[in-house]
């Protein structure tokens, strides 16, 4: 078998897999794809590096493209008291050290239901949720309950994190965590970047998950949540957990002598990086410059 045939051969097999995958995860990103198949086809995608996987699925159609729609899901202006922000941006360093909770919106016919969401900050798997009629306390406490049944580091501290919603500000919303021992932080200044694991989350399920259709009735949106939210923490890689799934990173730290630090580059990380670049970049252009005139002047 020649070279050229060979590679169509794997190349068929290759994106055949792809197919199916996108079955249940249809919109999963080009990266996350090729570390499944890296792990599932071994010696098939030798030869498929990055980009060559990423031209692979582009000259068959199989790269997405994000789809935006929005619904109100936040009300911050009431009587109720609103906490201090405890997160401050920075990483969980372990599972059940810090939750964020969020509220997103899911069409059906010609109105929203929503969707109440409790996520572990560092294994990114999704521990609670309820998919409501209406985006009241009580909705959002059943997300939290289930939360809180689902723990196995219950002796750890653990803080809350949300935005300054009235749901999340509600008497009966504090006091579920007050009685279980949960510290309450909130969103200060309103920006995404506040609680951006759980924007991430809501855009993964829409994007990724078919959360983003317009679903016929409620049961049949529910089926489709929880089918994804077994795929998602189950199944789908994360690159800010070394490519494990959400349920292997909060599982795998139990079982480590040296807990292990996901390498998260952080905001102040990315400046300084693009910086240095762009330091880079000056210079080269300097030195073309200079090596330019010189040779003029040889001339």
């Amino acid at each position: 078998m020649g070279r050229e045939q060979e590679y169509s051969v794997r190349s068929g097999l290759v994106l055949e897999r792809v197919r199916e995958i996108r079955k249940d995860s249809h919109r999963m990103g080009t990266l996350k794809l090729r570390s499944i198949l890296a792990k599932e086809m071994g010696s098939a995608m030798v030869g498929l590096g990055r980009d060559a996987f990423f031209r692979l699925l582009r000259e068959n159609d199989l790269l997405v493209k994000c789809k935006r729609r929005y619904a109100i899901t936040t009300q911050s202006d009431h009587r109720f008291k609103k906490w201090p922000d405890l997160v401050q941006r920075r990483q969980a360093l372990r599972p059940e050290q810090i939750w964020v909770s969020d509220i997103t919106y899911i069409r059906i016919l010609d109105k929203w239901i929503y969707l109440c969401l409790v996520t572990d900050a560092y294994s990114r798997k999704i521990l609670g949720y309820k998919l409501t009629h209406r985006p009241t306390a009580q909705a959002c406490i059943s997300a939290l309950r289930m939360a809180i049944s689902h723990r196995i580091y219950p002796q750890s501290s653990l803080i809350h994190h949300s935005d300054r919603g009235i749901q999340y500000c509600s008497t009966n919303y504090v006091n579920m965590l007050q009685e279980n021992g949960l510290a309450i932080s909130m969103t200060q200044s309103g920006s995404p970047y506040d609680n951006a694991v759980a924007e991430r989350l809501n855009g993964i399920l829409k994007n990724e998950y078919r959360m983003a259709e317009t679903f016929p009735d409620y049961k049949t949106a529910l089926a489709q949540l929880v089918k994804a939210v077994n795929i998602y923490n189950h199944f789908r890689p994360h690159m800010s957990c070394n490519m494990m799934s959400p349920q292997q990173a909060h599982q795998e730290w139990q079982s480590q002598k040296v807990p292990k630090v996901f390498q998260r580059r952080s905001l102040e990380a990315k400046k300084f990086r693009s910086k240095t670049r762009e330091t880079a970049a000056r210079k080269l252009t300097t030195d073309n410059s200079k090596k330019t005139d010189n040779d003029n002047h040889i001339q």
